[in-house]
């Protein structure tokens, strides 16, 4: 079974975007550092977006995902045409993404945002978080975080300082295949 990583920025204070919904405040990695970027990258073979972050996403110039498969969830898909990489579900996510997770392939990136992590994580769909804390606290936002109905254990995998600041904290979700399956 495939699995869905949450691969995500966040401040220190657990926002992803700022109040308008921008991410400027995310730094410029440092000459020949990406932060282990390009190795999940190789891993992962579709993404999962909300409507929100896809249209982010397509303000920053051309389009970054083109060798895999984007699925981008929304209520009404937009006029204008995608890059072919990308695909409108207007379904229920967590069906969807369940289906997905049983057919081959490699890892499934959760990009974001909030709105789409909550559901999935609600139904044990994710199994991976891999959270990059910004050393910056915003004071508002866009939360990381929506509502859980029940708190879910996490088994920390690694972790790893920057120079600058920036750390990452990956877990797996301990329950993400025993609810999921």
């Amino acid at each position: 079974m495939r699995k869905v990583v949450l691969y995500i920025a966040t401040s220190l204070d657990g926002y992803i975007a700022s109040p308008d919904g921008s991410v400027e405040w995310l730094p410029t990695p440092p000459p020949g550092e990406d932060y282990g970027y390009a190795d999940f990258l190789a891993t992962a073979d579709a993404t999962l977006l909300g409507r929100a972050t896809y249209e982010q996403i397509t303000t920053f110039g051309e389009w970054p995902y083109p060798t895999l498969t984007n699925y981008v969830f929304t209520r009404r898909p937009p006029y204008e045409a995608a890059h072919p990489s990308v695909q409108f579900i207007t379904d229920d996510p967590t069906r969807f993404v369940r289906e997905l997770r049983q057919q081959p392939g490699g890892t499934i990136w959760l990009i974001g945002g909030s709105t789409l992590a909550s559901p999935l994580l609600a139904a044990g769909l994710v199994d991976e978080l891999m959270l990059f804390v910004v050393p910056r606290v915003l004071g508002a936002g866009i939360p990381l975080w929506r509502h859980q109905d029940h708190a879910q254990p996490l088994h920390l995998l690694r972790n790893q300082a920057w120079p600058d600041g920036m750390m990452l904290l990956h877990y797996r979700l301990s329950e993400a295949t025993e609810t999921a399956s």
